[in-house]
């Protein structure tokens, strides 16, 4: 198993995790609850952009922009469906 396929799994692992802690959050009971799981989401975040960044560094993680055409014409064939 390489660097960058381990990487990648944790980055998945994280964002995952990052959903069920909003989910929880929205729907937590009581203050206390909301603020450790409030806690929980920040640390995760600030996994996530540290695996995210540590990433790209190395060119394991690549993000290709879009133009602004290609956006228009999806959101044109999204409209008139």
């Amino acid at each position: 198993m390489t660097d960058q396929l381990i990487m990648n799994n944790y980055l998945l692992v994280l964002k995952s995790t990052i959903e069920v802690f909003v989910h929880g959050t929205l729907e937590s009971s009581n203050e206390q609850s909301r603020s450790i799981l409030k806690e929980c989401l920040q640390d995760t975040l600030t996994s996530q952009a540290n695996t995210y960044d540590l990433m790209t560094k190395y060119g394991w993680y690549q993000v290709n922009n879009v133009e602004v055409t290609t956006i228009k014409e999806t959101l044109n064939n999204i409209n008139s469906k």
